[in-house]
């Protein structure tokens, strides 16, 4: 027998009876962000590796451990599948000359590539939605992206969420920070772990981001970076809590919230839950005012965040609020020579004239009996009968299964309002 090949490991199907799930949370999402005016964009899922080193930054765990990058002979260059997806965006907006006075609004949705140990939601090939808000420099923007992920939670039925939020300043505050980070971890050098060590050379911040139990009495006694705000971050994070308490959104101020990508500045904020174990973060985002000019367009502000697909699936699992299949409608049975013919087209013209109505046609023939059992089984509310007879006779068996009601027979030019019918009184 020949050898069966298995799915790659940490990149998973998503099967029929998984996907009402996925379906429902995209609905909602595209519903919601289209009510506050952000527009698709689409991107490819393979970048120049440069991209990504540039705008995630060097001394990441993404881009030191974690990329999918290959060579490709055509391009003589370094390519990447994209390990998210700001960056793309980006490089869309400066490379398709669509960043002077820039205002865009836009989201996309698709698969990320990061080759890290599978986990429970975390996985190799996973999806994400990512909104994107660039020309804006208040915090007016950072307000209603947070606003919008919060009510996106109660349209989903989602409430084990909570919003933690901090502010990283600007580069130049930073630096200063750094220094003194630097300080503080040079005295416990003896202490830290191997990343921990190599991250004090590159950047001591991710040390905060640090998972490492062994770790957190140390990172506990790190000084904080909201003490060290400039004037100008600290009133732009002040406006946004205000705001945030105005429009009655929670949130906890994390000072040690850092995020786990170079490029954020200013506003940073993970909505965090309890019900997904040690992978808590559902959705994360901040403010990136320096991206684009780092990347070689004009200096243009921008905010965003980016909500793990699996991980809010999983919640709307938890949580029970993934509607059920919805049965078909209309079951058509087809009993005969001339009835198997002329039964497709039959259900064809229905189709255009009840567009709402959902038709199940039997497929690989059957008995009648047998039939009759996948009209049960199909959740069907009405059953169509086509039948030799009946098409002689110039009718159609007309039969509920869902309440005791016998078959009727209706005329073939009146089948449209006879199902309409039917399905009105229950079937």
């Amino acid at each position: 027998m020949t050898e069966q090949i298995q799915r790659v490991r940490g990149m998973n199907d998503v099967l029929p009876g998984q996907i009402g799930g996925w379906q429902h949370l995209e609905g909602i999402v595209r519903n919601l962000l289209t009510e506050y005016g952000f527009e698709e964009i689409r991107t490819p899922v393979v970048e120049h590796t440069e991209l990504f080193k540039r705008a995630i930054g060097e001394f990441t765990d993404v881009v030191e451990k974690e990329m999918y990058t290959f060579s490709d002979d055509e391009e003589k260059r370094s390519l990447t599948l994209r390990p998210e997806a700001t960056a793309g965006v980006m490089r869309a907006l400066i490379s398709n000359g669509m960043l002077r006075g820039a205002r865009h609004k836009l989201w996309c949705i698709g698969p990320m590539f990061r080759h890290e140990r599978p986990q429970e939601v975390r996985y190799r090939q996973f999806y994400q939605v990512n909104v994107e808000a660039v020309g804006f420099t208040g915090p007016d923007a950072d307000i209603e992206l947070i606003a919008m992920t919060a009510r996106l939670w109660r349209r989903l039925g989602i409430d084990r969420v909570k919003l933690n939020i901090n502010s990283l300043g600007t580069p130049e505050s930073r630096r200063v920070y750094r220094d003194k980070l630097v300080e503080y971890f040079r005295a416990h050098e003896a202490r830290l772990d191997a990343d921990s060590k190599r991250r004090l050379e590159g950047n001591p911040l991710r040390i905060l981001d640090s998972k490492n139990p062994e770790m957190q009495e140390i990172v506990a006694g790190a000084p904080l970076l909201t003490d060290h705000l400039d004037p100008e971050s600290r009133e732009h994070f002040d406006t946004l809590c205000n705001s945030l308490r105005e429009i009655g959104v929670p949130y906890q101020v994390n000072p040690r919230l850092v995020r786990g990508l170079d490029y954020y500045t200013r506003t940073v904020f993970e909505w965090i839950t309890d019900a997904l174990g040690a992978q808590d973060a559902v959705c994360s985002g901040g403010r990136y005012d320096g991206l684009i000019a780092q990347l070689g367009g004009e200096s243009t502000p921008g905010v965003g965040f980016a909500m793990g697909v699996e991980r809010a699936v999983k919640l709307l699992e938890k949580a029970e609020r993934v509607p059920a299949r919805p049965p078909a409608d209309v079951y058509v049975v087809m009993s005969g020579e001339r009835a198997s013919t002329a039964g497709p087209s039959m259900v064809e013209r229905l189709r255009d004239q009840l567009p709402q109505v959902r038709f199940e046609l039997n497929l690989g023939g059957g008995t009648f009996k047998t039939q009759f059992r996948r009209a049960d089984r199909s959740g069907a509310a009405l059953a169509l009968i086509v039948g030799d007879d009946e098409l002689a006779r110039g009718v159609v068996g007309v039969k509920p299964l869902r309440r005791e009601a016998g078959q009727t027979d209706c005329p073939i030019a009146e089948l449209a309002a006879g199902v309409r019918a039917a399905l009105a009184q229950g079937a």
